[in-house]
């Protein structure tokens, strides 16, 4: 049996007035033997459960019929009980909600936020950094007007409660403009957060924050003590802070700044809590007679007071009961003092409960459960333990004989306070039967054992201290002798850590399965094999051990504490503290890093170059400037090279001026009049500093005078020059450099770039077209002069059309390079063709040739030969077939192909 423990208990419950429901159920269910029987009380006071009441029991739930605010508004609690004891809930209130009332008479509370029109519905006002809307007072704020400014406004207000959301509007109000104010002006903080902000642990805080001030203030929030959460939300007038705990307590800033002068305001957040247990109490079983101290403790803020009830009644100091806070004391436990107890723990903000059940025993001493073994074997020499554990209440008086010798103290016999026998340096003559006899007020009982004297167990080749390199396998010895009527058992200990085989990842293995033989094998030994092992040779009645150390010789361990100083534009000094040696001395240190560009690690320079096993610090040399680097260390030894180091802090190198001109000049293209230079953009690797850019310098080739262009950014990658002097295809010497705030960097080797070419200026002449098949035709034409160039020939463009269509519908071949011929496919058979041929280039095609004409042949015959029949003679067929005429609208039969 057992006292009655909540599974389910009464939660706050908002009754809508004028709902269609016409109850409401609180819930109430514990878990108890024999079972629970309920009551509840309201506002401290017992309901009853008349027939004709309003107030039923439905299993521990209570369900009220058609509540009513003026009678039913309250705090509830259930009380449940059965033959162990009472346990009451936690108080849980109902309150009812008004439907049809106004927005802002609401009586519990809500959650309101407000929003403003301009003019109509839906034109709300955003918060743009120039005008603000305060959650906690619903004003509307304007940093600095503005013309757009004018109109009627409307506060436009929301509550939230429970599931239901209402609306309201207020009455519009007329904003006018005197008169458009330029002046500027300093900020004033307006819309200020309490000097002091309360808020429960867990909940999510926001302090605002707005100024008047033109131009408009720019809002900064901080902490007095320099902290800062990465739970803030910051946006301008507002800093929301998620899951707020007792860390994020303190006094905060608020600082709005323009060109013309700052503001600050400052305030506190004070974290309180609801009472959270740090200790309760538990099901406890105590002997009559015997002393019991309870203790329950709950952190909360305020702090939380405690109070104590028994079987639901207020528990104070009585007799040999005392009460202090949190601690309940019970001098010389009597049966009537079993019952249910609960530890209470309230603030402000809430009631936690703690319950437990407390059984006081009165009990004759009973071996049943316990009684003294039967068998009991001993090791020649060694000691035995007898325990006498009778269930008792209160705790039995207990003594000890041999047979009809009683047993007392002496320097191989002890008897323990719990009544547990020790025989130490057993003989022979300790064989025999032995009786534990135990006695209270409640009665008395005795429980009696056979001791047998067996051989020692001995170790007889115990394990060798060993040295090895990681890698390595080793055996470990351990022979055992023992009793022979007795099961061996061996088992390994490593620094006294049990070995689990199973888990040992195929390291360790036994290595016989002979009884009297426990060795240990260990394959492919790691640094973290090291150490003592322990061979233990067990039996049921005695053991023996035996211990050697293991030591395993590896690549060093990760150097530590790496800290990186002197930082230059492309060196810094290096300093860390030595990792363990692993038994091997360390012989050379090596320093990886790595930059934002990447996270593969890769080894450096280093002064001096080999870095020696006793050193703590060198230089890292030959860095790139303006980067961001991580260093770590590693060191090595005869082995092999150790783990690394942690990564140091991130630093940032130094600038330097550009060391490595820009790559990839070329250019050309765009329209006249243009000269387009192209370059590859620098990598964040070369750029060396801040402030990055490229500066040109080109000129007419055969010229003196060099023109220069500053083209500012790292990701530029083109620069136009326009002159109306530019003729087209213009040969233009091109040099590139790069600059930064350091300085400028070194010059490229000059390159050869086209300005902007122009259409050819002359067709190609004598062309000539030939009908090859009836949609096939053959194209050939003189090419122009060289001289005649305004840019690079990309090739010929031939158009051809039909007779009586216009030339712009004509297809279109295109040929590439110096090619003065073309094979035209697609045609249409017996049609007459207009061809001519322009030459294009990258900026377009020239004029055309003089178009020349040409007339497809009629198609082949469709109808085969037929008839076909051949003769053999020796090495010769004869073939023969009836011939075919072609049709009019056929070409004429010119031969037959077999």
């Amino acid at each position: 049996n057992y006292g009655p423990v909540f599974e389910e208990q009464p939660v706050h419950t908002l009754f809508p007035e004028g709902s269609a429901e016409e109850k409401v159920t609180l819930a109430c269910r514990a878990r108890a033997s024999p079972p629970a029987t309920y009551r509840w009380k309201m506002n401290g006071t017992e309901l009853k459960m008349e027939p004709d009441s309003r107030y039923r029991l439905v299993a521990g739930d209570l369900v009220i019929s058609n509540p009513v605010k003026a009678k039913d508004a309250g705090s509830y609690q259930c009380v449940a009980s059965n033959s162990r004891g009472t346990v009451v809930s936690r108080e849980a209130s109902l309150r009812f909600g008004c439907n049809l009332c106004s927005l802002f008479l609401f009586l519990f509370p809500t959650g309101l936020s407000y929003r403003w029109l301009l003019n109509e519905f839906p034109n709300f006002i955003p918060a743009d950094g120039r005008r603000f809307v305060s959650q906690t007072t619903g004003n509307l704020y304007i940093a600095k007007t503005e013309a757009s400014d004018l109109g009627n406004y409307s506060c436009f207000a929301t509550s939230h409660i429970d599931f239901i959301t209402k609306s309201v509007f207020s009455k519009f109000s007329r904003l006018s403009l005197a008169a458009e104010d330029a002046r500027q002006y300093a900020p004033s903080i307006k819309a200020r957060f309490p000097a002091d902000t309360y808020a429960l642990a867990g909940q999510m805080v926001t302090l605002e924050c707005f100024a008047f001030g033109n131009p408009v203030p720019r809002i900064k929030w901080r902490k007095l003590d320099g902290s800062q959460s990465s739970k803030w939300i910051g946006s301008e007038p507002l800093l929301q802070i998620q899951d707020v705990g007792f860390e994020d307590e303190g006094t905060y800033e608020c600082e709005a700044e323009n060109t013309k002068g700052r503001d600050t305001y400052q305030g506190r957040i004070i974290i309180q809590a609801q009472p959270e247990w740090l200790k309760v109490i538990t099901d406890t079983e105590a002997d009559i007679g015997s002393d019991l101290r309870w203790s329950c403790a709950a952190a909360g803020k305020p702090r939380p007071a405690v109070r104590w009830l028994r079987d639901g009644q207020p528990l104070t100091s009585q007799n040999r009961i005392e009460v202090s806070g949190g601690e309940l004391r019970f001098s010389k436990l009597v049966l009537e003092d079993s019952g249910m107890y609960q530890c209470v723990a309230e603030n402000k903000h809430g009631t936690v409960y703690a319950s437990a059940e407390l059984t006081v025993q009165a009990l004759a001493p009973d071996f049943r459960l316990n009684p003294v073994k039967r068998l009991i074997p001993a090791a020649r020499s060694g000691k035995v333990i007898i325990p006498c554990q009778p269930r008792a209440a209160p705790k039995a008086t207990v003594l000890w004989t041999k047979g009809t010798e009683l047993l007392i103290n002496s320097s191989r016999v002890t008897i323990t306070t719990d009544g547990t026998l020790i025989l130490q340096n057993i003989s022979k003559s300790d064989e025999g039967k032995y009786t534990c006899f135990a006695e209270n007020f409640m009665g008395k009982a005795n429980s009696t054992g056979i001791l047998s004297v067996r051989d020692a167990t001995k170790i007889t080749l115990a394990p060798s201290s060993a040295d090895i390199n990681v890698g390595e396998n080793l055996t470990l010895q351990c022979h055992a002798s023992h009793d022979p009527t007795m099961d061996l058992t061996f088992t390994w200990s490593l620094d006294d850590f049990p070995i689990d085989f199973d888990k040992s990842e195929g390291h360790y293995r036994r290595a016989s399965v002979k009884e009297a033989i426990g060795d240990l094998s260990i394959f492919n030994a790691q640094l973290k094999h090291s150490g003592r092992y322990t061979c233990t040779a067990q039996t049921v009645v005695d053991s023996a051990s035996e211990s050697a150390t293991l030591t395993v010789r590896g690549p060093p361990g990760p150097p530590g504490g790496v800290v990186v100083r002197d930082i230059g534009d492309t060196s810094i000094q290096l300093s860390w503290s030595r990792g363990f040696d692993n038994h091997s001395p360390i012989a050379r240190y090596i320093i990886e890093a790595r930059t934002l560009l990447s996270s593969k690690w890769k080894q450096m320079r280093t002064n001096p170059v080999n870095i020696e096993g006793n050193a703590e610090t060198a230089q890292v040399v030959n860095l790139i400037p303006w980067m961001d680097y991580e260093f770590r260390v590693l060191a090595s030894n005869i082995l092999g090279v150790g783990e690394p180091s942690l990564p140091s802090s991130k630093i940032r190198t130094k600038e330097a001026a550009p060391t490595v001109a820009p790559s990839g000049l070329s250019g050309g293209g765009g329209a006249p009049n243009e000269l387009i230079i192209n370059w590859t953009p620098t990598l964040r690797d070369y750029q060396n500093g801040d402030g990055f850019g490229y500066i040109l310098s080109f000129r007419k080739k055969g010229t003196q005078g060099w023109l220069t262009a500053r083209v500012p950014h790292a990701e530029s990658l083109h620069y136009v020059y326009r002159n109306e002097s530019i003729g087209p295809y213009t040969p233009f010497e091109v040099k590139i450099k790069a600059y930064n705030r350091k300085g400028e960097g070194p010059e490229s080797l000059t390159a050869i770039v086209y300005s902007a070419e122009e259409e050819p200026k002359v067709a190609p002449f004598r062309v000539m077209a030939k009908a090859v098949l009836s949609s096939e035709m053959d194209v050939s034409w003189e090419p122009i002069e060289q001289g005649d160039m305004t840019g690079v020939l990309l090739g010929y463009e031939i158009r051809y059309w039909k007779d009586g269509d216009k030339e712009e519908a004509a297809d279109r071949v295109r040929t590439a390079g110096l090619v003065t011929s073309a094979h035209v496919t697609g045609l249409n058979p017996n049609t007459k063709y207009h061809v001519s041929v322009r030459a294009y280039n990258r900026a377009g095609t020239g004029p055309p040739s003089p178009s020349t004409n040409v007339t497809t042949t009629k198609p082949p015959p469709k109808r085969p030969p037929g008839n076909i029949s051949w003769t053999f003679s020796g090495s010769t067929v004869s073939i023969k077939w009836d011939p075919v005429v072609a049709k009019a609208d056929e070409s004429a039969v010119t031969g037959y192909k077999v």
